[in-house]
């Protein structure tokens, strides 16, 4: 019993860097409802609120004068139901809603010089099995929780040229178990992203951006049939960020987007701390994600919005846990917007995901999972 809990703590510790968030492995890239509905496609290039901040700083440049707010909301609903090898459902579902909230700020303060400041959740997991289900030995729940503030600054060099960089303080809890064991524990840490906007044309921009890699050293402590406190450190992957924003016409707009995450980074976790040092291999593999989205302004008021998008898991099969049953990902966008005027804009968004099979075989636990999510989001957006 104590060897097996001790090939657990490793898995257990690393769920805080890796769930079944929305996007693959853990990121949450719900981070507005402005972008939900075109799938986050041209997220870098598209700067059009001030959740810019998050998704490339050099963004604020194309806000306008004065003071640009933006507050918003996504519900994430992941579902993962196992089935054993002979169809039999086992640990019921997994997933359930999550809000993700966020809220932004920007300000000018001369012609060229942009402030902002986000605060984000940009991670998170909250899946909780049956306590009696088959592979309660390798999960029963799993609680993470995450916080980032993100001061930021942008820089117009020239009509058509701007440039942005913030820094990043993120602390993350959390609370995780099994049959036998339960772990809490938590850190801060530092990190800064940065971004360049080309516009190439009034009707065609083109951003760039990267979010480096964080690094953690999770502390906090293990109850159940270990007890004592725990470290373990942990590099989160960093991101890239290419997309394209095009005024089609008078009524419709395109955006591109393509992001490359190198999560070859979570290698492995070595776990310090209980009577006997653990260490654990996962294999991370580097992933890509495709978008493509489009835009229709119905009326001068109302624009509809269109996405899809492909999201690569880093995952590999024969790594595949309980606790990260994650697996490519097609997402299927729709939105809306209402330009209000002076009152500012407000954004509606909706995304399914369907996760492409995610099999598992974990010893005792061999099956397969039906896995989707949905996420609506709401954000309103105003200038002063």
């Amino acid at each position: 019993m104590t060897n097996m809990i001790l090939r657990t703590v490793p898995a257990l510790l690393l769920v805080a860097f890796s769930g079944a968030a929305s996007a693959a492995a853990f990121q949450l890239l719900e981070q507005n409802a402005s972008g939900l509905g075109n799938a986050y496609a041209g997220s870098a290039a598209v700067a059009d609120n001030a959740s810019t901040v998050f998704f490339n700083p050099a963004g604020m440049t194309q806000l306008g004068n004065g003071i640009q707010l933006s507050v918003g909301v996504a519900g994430v609903g992941p579902s993962y139901e196992f089935r054993d090898q002979a169809g039999v459902k086992s640990g019921g579902d997994a997933g359930g809603w999550a809000a993700v909230p966020n809220a932004y700020l920007s300000g000018q303060l001369t012609k060229d010089l942009f402030l902002g400041l986000g605060i984000s959740a940009p991670f998170g997991l909250a899946t909780e099995y049956d306590s009696g289900w088959v592979g309660a030995s390798k999960a029963i729940k799993s609680e993470i929780r995450t916080i980032n503030v993100n001061p930021s600054v942008a820089y117009r060099v020239s009509d058509k040229v701007s440039l942005g960089f913030g820094l990043n303080y993120q602390k993350i809890d959390a609370e995780l178990t099994n049959s036998a064991l339960r772990l809490k524990g938590d850190d801060s840490s530092w990190g800064w992203n940065a971004g360049a906007l080309f516009t190439l044309s009034p009707a065609m921009r083109v951003g760039v951006s990267y979010r480096s890699a964080v690094k953690y050293t999770l502390s906090g402590n293990a109850s159940g049939a270990l007890n004592g406190p725990i470290n373990a450190d942990v590099k989160l992957p960093d991101t890239f960020t290419l997309s394209v924003w095009q005024q089609v016409s008078d009524r419709w707009e395109a955006m591109g987007d393509l992001s490359y995450t190198r999560w070859n980074s979570v290698r492995s976790l070595n776990v310090t701390g209980l009577a006997l040092p653990v260490s654990e291999t996962f294999n991370y593999e580097n992933s890509w994600r495709f978008a493509w989205g489009a835009g229709y302004k119905a009326t001068d008021k109302a624009k509809l919005k269109f996405g899809i998008a492909f999201d690569r898991t880093p995952v590999r099969d024969e790594y595949r846990t309980a606790r990260v049953p994650d697996n490519n990902r097609l997402w299927l966008s729709l939105g809306g917007q209402w330009n209000a005027g002076a009152v500012g804009k407000f954004d509606l968004g909706y995304s399914y995901l369907y996760v492409i099979d995610p099999t598992i075989s974990q010893g005792a636990l061999q099956g397969k999972y039906d896995a989707s999510a949905h996420i609506i989001g709401v954000q309103y957006s105003v200038g002063f």
